[in-house]
Formats: C-alpha cells, structure tokens, sequence
C-alpha cells in the first residue's frame, strides 16, 4: 500500500514547481519516486543534489548503474531494480549479461567487479570492512575517489531503496523487475 500522497505536476506549486522544471529539463519526466519524495522538497531537493553531485564524479555512468542494480538487489527494492535496469539497457547500454551479474555486485570487467564487490562489503558490513577487501580493490586499480564516490553511492541508492520500499511507490518503468 502506499504511504504517501504524490505532488503530481499538476498541484506542484512554489518550490517544486521550479524542481519539477527542473526534472523536465534533465530527466523529461517526472518520475512517480520524485512526485511522492515531493511530500517533502527537502527530500527531493537532497536526493538531485547528491545524484547531481556524483554525476560529477569519476565513477562513469555504467557503473553508477550497476551500483544501483546491486544496491536495489540487496535492499530487495523492485522500484529500483525496474528503474536502474531501464537506464542501464537504456541509457547506459550496459548488456543483459552484465546487468545479471551487477545484481550479483559482479562483473566481467576486473576493475568495475572490484567496485562492485567493495561495495557489496561496504553495504553488508553497514560500513565496516575487512582490510583484505579494501586491498583487493586497490590491486584492482579502485582509487581513493572511487572508493569515496561508492561509499556515496551507497548512501544515495539506500536512500531512493529504503523511500521506495516504505512507500511501495508505483512502478511506471516497462519491465517488472523484482528481487531474485
């Protein structure tokens, strides 16, 4: 059931009016996950200024995404799944095989499985790790921003995991994807 009442862009006034423009432009939609998190502009407002914030970064868009798709694997988030899985394919053109296995926090490339499985450590560890894993992903070749941008990461897909699950927010994206 859901738990909160969506701005739609319609009622959107003031404030999130101007965010949703703001969406138009970047997105070209107002996704159904921004018209519920709208029930507060602070929440929305600090979820696009970290995602903003880390598009930034040096992690490239393709692994941003399977750290989406690992992270909403393991909080057990469809709405994320389904989203993230849209973009990668979509947007990202990260194939089938890989989006399999980024679920998983794995990947054929050596580099981005190391990302991925430090993130997987960081995640199940709620932020503590094992030397041993920070290791293997610096003779990987994870650098220290890398490293920090995964950490923000975590926090920004546990933010939209968590917000989707409380609210069970309707899945506008093509594909179901629910948890394995």
């Amino acid at each position: 059931m859901t738990m909160l009442m969506p701005v739609t862009p319609d009622e959107a006034a003031d404030e999130v009016a101007d965010l949703y423009t703001q969406m138009r432009k970047t997105f070209g939609a107002i996704p159904n996950m921004a018209q519920y998190m709208a029930s507060s502009p602070a929440v929305l407002k600090a979820w696009l200024a970290l995602a903003g914030a880390l598009k930034e970064g040096v992690l490239p868009p393709a692994v941003r995404e399977r750290l989406a798709l690992s992270s909403a694997e393991y909080n057990r988030c469809t709405y994320c799944l389904s989203a993230h899985n849209f973009l990668a394919k979509n947007v990202t053109k990260v194939d089938e095989a890989e989006i399999s296995m980024a679920r998983d926090a794995a990947s054929s490339d050596p580099h981005t499985d190391a990302i991925l499985k430090l993130s997987d450590a960081i995640s199940r560890g709620r932020g503590s790790v094992a030397d041993e894993d920070v290791r293997k992903a610096r003779h990987a070749g994870v650098t220290d921003a890398q490293i920090a941008e995964v950490i923000g990461n975590i926090a920004l897909n546990t933010l939209t995991n968590y917000f989707n699950r409380f609210n069970d927010t309707p899945n506008e994206y093509p594909d179901l994807v629910t948890p394995r």
